[in-house]
C-alpha cells in the first residue's frame, strides 16, 4: 500500500485453483501471460493483471485502467478511455502512470481526497454511483478497522478510499481497494467476480480475507494486492464454500 513501497516480490504463476466449478462464468484458462476473460450479456470482458493494484479491463472496444502506477509498465498497452482510482497512495494514485495512459478525451473517475492532486478528476464518494459507457460504477468503502501506524491511527480513513463494484452485461466485478473485512464489503450481493486486497500492514492477512469473502460469497475471487501474503492460507479458508479460488501473477519479473 504505503506510498509506492512495496514488500518483497512474490513470484507466483498464473494457474486456477479451483474450489468448485462455476455455473455461470467461463472456466479459467492458461499460462502465466493470459489475462482472463469473462463472458456478459453485454459481451467479453478481459481483465489484465498489472501489478500490484494496477489493473487493465477491456469490453467493448473501451479501456479502463484502476489504479494505474508505478512500476507497472504500460508500453505498447492501449490509452485509457476511463481511469479509476481508489486513494491517495502512491500504489493507487500516480499522476505520471495517469498522464502516460491517457489521451484526449480519457476521463477519470476517483475518490474526492484523489482529485485534491489529480485536479482532472470528476469525484465518485462512498455510496455514489456513476454510468459510463455500458458500465454502472459503484464506489464502496474501504478503510481500516484497526490497523495504523500508531495507536488511534488508521491506515486508511473511513470515507477517504475507495472501492468500486463495476457492472457490465449484468455481471458485478468488485475491486476492494485498500480494505480491511469492513461491514460494508461483507454486506455485497451478487458479486461475479471480487479482486481482494490482502496485505500487511496495510489492509488485512489472508485468513482475514478469506472469512470477509465467505461473508459475500462471490463465484469467484481472485486475490490482488497480496505482496508478501501466503496466497494458500487465504485459498484454505475457503475450501468446501463453493467459492472459486482464481491466482493470477500481480508481480512479473
Amino acid at each position: 500500500m504505503s506510498n509506492g513501497v512495496y514488500g518483497d516480490e512474490v513470484h507466483m504463476k498464473m494457474l486456477p485453483v479451483v474450489i468448485c466449478s462455476l455455473c455461470a462464468l467461463a472456466p479459467f484458462s492458461g499460462a502465466a501471460t493470459d489475462a482472463p476473460v469473462f463472458p456478459t450479456s453485454a459481451g467479453p470482458v478481459k481483465i489484465t493483471p498489472l501489478y500490484h493494484a494496477s489493473t487493465l479491463i477491456e469490453a467493448g472496444g473501451k479501456t479502463i485502467y484502476l489504479d494505474p502506477a508505478n512500476p507497472a509498465k504500460f508500453s505498447g498497452l492501449p490509452k485509457a478511455d476511463l481511469i479509476l482510482i481508489t486513494d491517495i497512495h502512491g500504489d493507487h494514485m500516480d499522476p505520471d502512470s495517469i498522464k502516460e495512459v491517457s489521451k484526449a478525451g480519457t476521463e477519470i473517475l476517483a475518490a474526492p481526497a484523489v482529485v485534491q492532486t489529480v485536479t482532472t478528476a470528476k469525484p465518485i464518494a462512498n455510496g455514489e454511483t456513476k454510468n459510463w459507457q455500458g458500465w454502472t460504477i459503484e464506489a464502496i468503502p474501504a478503510y481500516n478497522l484497526k490497523r495504523g501506524p500508531s495507536p488511534g491511527k488508521l491506515f486508511h480513513d473511513k470515507g477517504r478510499g475507495n472501492g468500486y463494484v463495476l457492472t457490465y452485461g449484468g455481471t458485478r466485478f468488485y475491486f476492494s481497494g485498500d480494505t480491511e473485512g469492513i461491514p460494508e464489503m461483507r454486506a455485497l450481493k451478487n458479486i461475479d467476480v471480487a479482486f481482494v486486497c490482502m496485505n500487511l500492514p496495510y489492509t488485512m492477512p489472508p485468513d482475514e480475507a478469506a472469512d470477509a469473502v465467505k461473508a459475500f460469497h462471490p463465484k469467484i475471487v481472485i486475490p490482488y494486492h497480496y505482496k508478501g501474503s501466503d496466497l494458500a492460507v487465504f485459498q484454505k479458508g475457503l475450501e468446501g464454500t463453493g467459492i472459486e479460488v482464481r491466482l493470477l501473477d500481480w508481480y512479473p519479473k
